[in-house]
């Protein structure tokens, strides 16, 4: 771990590390590492010494978290019961909303294994943390959105109660996605939901700024905002 600390910050690009700490607020132990360059040298431990890395659980910067998150993804000839053994271990790790979806995304092994990937991440519907949330609700618009699952999707975010802001945020970003594969469940589901009005308001602006919603329909969710109460 010691030389891959090393290794990350002869990597570091300071203004990079500016900017991005811009978008990631609260979070203090950034180095600087631009995305690319993470994924490649997480798929270079995936592929010499993956087990050794995910060993370290006591992880101290932004980019180890990236990279712990990037090598569950990239490790190969290791099992299913396995990879969620080390996500139990990553989930613990995600205080940020990017370390959660830049990892979510990775986590291609989903595609192949999506009866058993979606029992595990049930459990974490009844988690009270913010982040173990966004992950819960990351996971399934990245993976889920397909006609088998949609329903049980939409229910599962009608259902999320949280006030941390990164929750409400990634359930409007995703219904915003399901309205995009599935317009008519999702109107649907816009017209009859238990969403508090900001997360509901901030699913229907995503929709109107969405390069990929016709302009018709975009004029029927501005009518459809909530008007804030008194």
């Amino acid at each position: 771990m010691q030389d891959i600390k090393e290794e990350l910050f002869k990597m570091q690009d300071k203004e990079y590390q500016k900017f991005h700490s811009k978008l990631c607020p609260n979070v203090d132990n950034i180095i600087g590492v631009r995305i690319p360059l993470l994924r490649k040298m997480a798929k270079q431990i995936a592929k010499e010494n993956a087990r050794d890395f995910l060993k370290h659980t006591q992880v101290e910067y932004y980019e180890e978290k990236m990279l712990y998150g990037f090598v569950i993804g990239y490790q190969k000839n290791i099992t299913i019961q396995e990879r969620l053994a080390y996500l139990d271990q990553f989930v613990l790790m995600i205080d940020n909303w990017a370390v959660c979806d830049c990892s979510c995304s990775t986590f291609k092994f989903t595609l192949e294994n999506l009866k058993i990937v979606w029992k595990y991440l049930k459990k974490y519907q009844k988690s009270n943390r913010e982040y173990e949330l966004r992950f819960l609700i990351i996971m399934l618009m990245d993976y889920y959105l397909v006609e088998e699952y949609i329903d049980e999707v939409l229910e599962i975010y009608n259902k999320i109660q949280h006030d941390g802001y990164y929750v409400k945020m990634a359930v409007a970003w995703a219904i915003s996605v399901c309205y995009v594969k599935f317009p008519s469940k999702t109107m649907a589901f816009l017209k009859n939901n238990h969403l508090d009005d900001f997360t509901y308001n901030k699913a229907i602006q995503k929709m109107i700024e969405s390069y990929r919603i016709e302009k018709e329909i975009k004029e029927k969710l501005r009518n459809m905002k909530r008007i804030a109460k008194n």
